[in-house]
């Protein structure tokens, strides 16, 4: 597995850890479907709520969050009328967090942005 990849994947356990952590319980990982692909999918109370993970060990391309684009954001609050689409639960509200890792000395900094669109 490239290293770029085991980065991804170890921050998105580190984000499921800390989401879970702080109280939300998650629905659903890395769901996929033809228009793209969910990191994770949660519940927080009765929101849903669709989390984009970005990770990064360094800052020479932006940050973290800088590297969620509004495009990216749109796109995820389609998907997420698709997540919901063939389920029977119900939820107040829907809305979309980002969760973005950063890795500096070895240690992981998080910033959850609650509600970004």
């Amino acid at each position: 597995m490239a290293a770029k990849d085991e980065l991804g994947r170890h921050g998105e356990q580190i984000a499921v850890d800390y989401l879970q952590a702080h109280g939300m319980q998650i629905l659903d990982r890395n769901w996929r479907c033809r228009a793209g692909e969910i990191d994770v999918v949660a519940r927080d109370g009765r929101a849903l709520v669709v989390v984009e993970v970005k990770t990064r060990s360094g800052r020479s391309h932006g940050t973290a969050f800088e590297a969620v684009t509004g495009a990216k954001l749109a796109r995820l609050r389609g998907l997420a009328g698709r997540w919901l689409g063939g389920r029977c639960e119900r939820f107040d509200s829907v809305r979309v967090d980002v969760v973005a890792l950063e890795r500096f000395a070895g240690e992981f900094v998080i910033r959850h942005e609650r509600g970004v669109c």
